[in-house]
């Protein structure tokens, strides 16, 4: 089953236990996937691209 909802920076965040300004960061120094879509400029990501590049950073060690 696919998880189509979108996330934004502040979701993201919740997500992986950073501050959102630590995700505009990755973002910008090119460690955040591309968005799956951008709205008014504000860039989102399906919760499933995002759950992905979560499991595939360095470091990860299957966290729960």
């Amino acid at each position: 089953m696919t998880d189509r909802r979108l996330w934004s920076y502040k979701d993201i965040a919740a997500h992986i236990k950073v501050q959102p300004d630590t995700v505009r960061s990755y973002r910008k120094h090119g460690l955040l996937p591309p968005p799956d879509h951008v709205e008014g400029g504000k860039p989102y990501w399906y919760a499933d691209t995002v759950r992905a590049w979560v499991a595939s950073r360095p470091g990860n060690r299957g966290r729960r």
